[in-house]
């Protein structure tokens, strides 16, 4: 039997390459390629929950243009938004 972790990985890695918003499946893809394997049980729950919120708005708060909400507003988005691909590049607004 699959071990429900690993399912669980799969389906996160899955879902963070397959957006819909090429940009998206960028940012959140190379992070879970990175970083998806040593995360912890709570932060595979943040994560879950930020591959729940639409992509334009998600791209919104990555990018600086709209505030973050509250709830996703976690470490774990600090790290996504902290990532050598995205800061100072062209997903940054100035």
């Amino acid at each position: 039997m699959s071990d429900p972790l690993d399912v669980r990985r799969k389906r996160i890695r899955f879902r963070g390459w397959h957006r819909g918003m090429k940009e998206m499946d960028l940012i959140l893809g190379i992070f879970i390629d990175a970083e998806l394997e040593n995360l912890s049980a709570e932060e595979l729950g943040a994560l879950e929950a930020l591959l729940e919120v639409p992509d334009d708005m998600l791209y919104a708060w990555v990018v600086g243009r709209e505030p973050v909400e509250p709830a996703h507003d976690t470490a774990l988005f600090k790290r996504i938004c902290g990532l050598s691909h995205l800061d100072g590049t062209m997903f940054r607004q100035k």
